[in-house]
């Protein structure tokens, strides 16, 4: 019976730190994002954010995740939108516009 408890301690310690090293690394990517704010061209006969939407889901895998990151959509003097992206992410959205 001893030896099961040790066993089951152990699993338990093992499945904490896994979990506090997924939270740790979730944590860690998130902190990475911060606020841009990306010039696009005006699109023709395109509402402006349905195009910055698409523009975004070309990095983000989606246009469910470009809304949730877009935090605003300039459309009168500028065109473009704020949101918040990772280095990474920053790097492909400007590769995609050049």
């Amino acid at each position: 019976m001893k030896h099961h408890q040790k066993t089951y301690s152990h699993l338990l310690i093992l499945l904490y730190l896994c979990l506090l090293i997924s939270i740790m690394s979730h944590s860690v990517a998130a902190t990475d994002a911060a606020v841009h704010i990306v010039y696009v061209d005006k699109p023709e006969g395109d509402e402006p954010e349905a195009f910055h939407i698409r523009t975004l889901a070309s990095v983000l895998g989606s246009e469910e995740a470009a809304k949730d990151a877009i935090l605003y959509s300039y459309k009168n003097a500028a065109s473009g939108f704020s949101c918040k992206l990772t280095p990474e992410q920053v790097t492909q959205l400007s590769s995609k516009n050049s």
